[in-house]
């Protein structure tokens, strides 16, 4: 059974490399393990791609649609975003979904100060330019200072460029308030397959922790807490990660 991860911003598909092999060491074959870069977060930006969230849902779509067989499907941050608004339009394309951004949907959600910033015109673009173009120790310091590991804030950093710059505006521009709320009031149609939200309590930045409890309830999903843990979960504790992500599908299993 595939297992397909998408990452978010400002990410590249590094930021799951410690939690794939932790997932690969616990007896999951490499080739069932497979990432999808969102275009501009370490794949290119096609001609003619917008990189709204509604454009991150169709191409995530047309992605999984390649699969022989429904996939186990697995976002961070605004990959987790792609991921319901995917599991929202076709649940057919997977077997089961996992999220860690579901809080995003819930009608008393305010983005976080940088993502306002990301979508105030000028001081959004001002503040890419200066983000992605900023020599690599400086970029890998950010994401460290942000919360993520330093083995893969390396990683991460050096895919960071100026066409990651134009989606990240792109994408925050086009995800405000009223943009999502019309987006999740589909939230219920996520329940037609087994899904999982991790919330990590530490995560600060993707809502409350009743705001994540009130969308998985919405969208029939379990919660599994990882204590202590933050945004970037993975760079931490990858081998929690990977228990937890194992047990959720080994139920599946056995269901």
């Amino acid at each position: 059974m595939p297992a397909v991860f998408v990452h978010g911003n400002p990410e590249t598909a590094a930021v799951w490399d410690l939690l794939l092999a932790e997932l690969e060491a616990a007896g999951t074959a490499p080739a069932d393990l497979i990432r999808l870069s969102p275009p501009g977060f370490g794949a290119p930006l096609p001609a003619g791609f917008g990189a709204t969230v509604r454009e991150y849902r169709d191409w995530l779509i047309g992605e999984l649609t390649g699969f022989a067989e429904p996939v186990d499907l697995v976002g961070h941050d605004w990959g987790g975003g792609h991921v319901l608004n995917a599991v929202m339009s076709r649940p057919d394309l997977v077997r089961s979904w996992v999220s860690d951004t579901i809080g995003v949907y819930d009608p008393d959600y305010v983005w976080h100060e940088l993502a306002q910033r990301w979508q105030t015109p000028g001081v959004g673009e001002a503040d890419v330019a200066a983000r992605f173009g900023a020599p690599l120790d400086q970029r890998i310091a950010t994401l460290v200072e942000r919360g993520m590991g330093e083995a893969v804030a390396e990683r991460v950093a050096q895919g960071q460029n100026e066409a990651m710059g134009r989606a990240v505006i792109a994408l925050y521009t086009s995800a405000t308030r009223p943009v999502m709320d019309e987006l999740g009031r589909d939230l219920e149609n996520a329940a037609r397959r087994p899904g999982l939200v991790l919330l990590a309590t530490e995560d600060h930045v993707v809502g409350t922790v009743e705001q994540r409890r009130r969308g998985a309830r919405r969208a029939g999903a379990r919660v599994e807490v990882l204590d202590g843990l933050g945004h970037w979960w993975m760079t931490h504790d990858p081998r929690r990660g990977a228990e937890v992500l194992t047990r959720f599908w080994a139920s599946l299993d056995h269901g």
